[in-house]
């Protein structure tokens, strides 16, 4: 079994940045790829980045490109999510998900392990 757990969140203003990290437990050589997504009231979860468990790749969705920074620590086994700029908007519950399959995976249903959310509140 693989077990995840999110952390970083609060309330934050407009404009400020934060850190999301979530790490990562148990088989660990399972995952091939990690995950962010995010639900906001009312809303669908929503995916946010990719990175593969091992080499560079990342993949950020359009809403965040350009203001999220998806990075991990193998040695730590921790993945991080870097938002910047952040907007009203980016008020949601954060997830992080853990996955066998390999490459950009942009759908909750592809990924097996899931945390258990950390709330991110964004004031205007």
């Amino acid at each position: 079994q693989v077990q995840v757990v999110e952390s970083g969140g609060g309330l934050v203003q407009a404009g400020d940045s934060l850190r999301l990290s979530c790490a990562v437990s148990g088989r660990t050589l399972w995952i091939n790829t990690m995950g962010w997504f995010r639900q906001a009231p009312g809303k669908e979860r929503e995916f946010v980045g990719a990175i593969l468990w091992s080499g560079s790749n990342t993949y950020d969705a359009d809403s965040v490109k350009g203001r999220c920074t998806i990075s991990r620590d193998n040695a730590k086994n921790t993945v991080y999510l870097q938002m910047n700029s952040l907007k009203p908007e980016d008020t949601a519950v954060y997830y992080c998900a853990a996955t066998p399959s390999y490459g950009r995976l942009t759908k909750a249903l592809d990924y097996r392990y899931w945390g258990q959310g950390t709330q991110v509140t964004v004031s205007s």
